[in-house]
């Protein structure tokens, strides 16, 4: 009877410990799937902020370029002028 009850023992021991065993892949399993989750939406939001960041250069280039167009008109209507006007 003694051995048949430190069997049990062990038996339920190894349970016990298979069990724990589990239970810690499990923890780390989810813990590592939350960390790439995570890392994606991190990913994502510096893509969104990227092309943010592309548009409101290439905004800033169109103005800049609309604005040296004007100073071009500007200088040419001058030139035009002072041509017309004989100097």
């Amino acid at each position: 009877m003694n051995r048949a009850a430190a069997f049990n023992e062990l038996t339920a021991m190894k349970q016990v410990l298979d069990s724990m065993e589990t239970s810690v892949k499990l923890r780390s399993q989810a813990r590592a799937e939350r960390r790439a989750e995570e890392a994606e939406r991190e990913k994502q939001a510096f893509k969104e902020k990227l092309m943010r960041s592309a548009n409101s250069k290439l905004e800033l280039d169109a103005a800049a370029s609309g604005v040296k167009g004007a100073k071009d008109a500007v200088q040419r209507d001058q030139l035009m002028i002072m041509m017309m006007a004989g100097f």
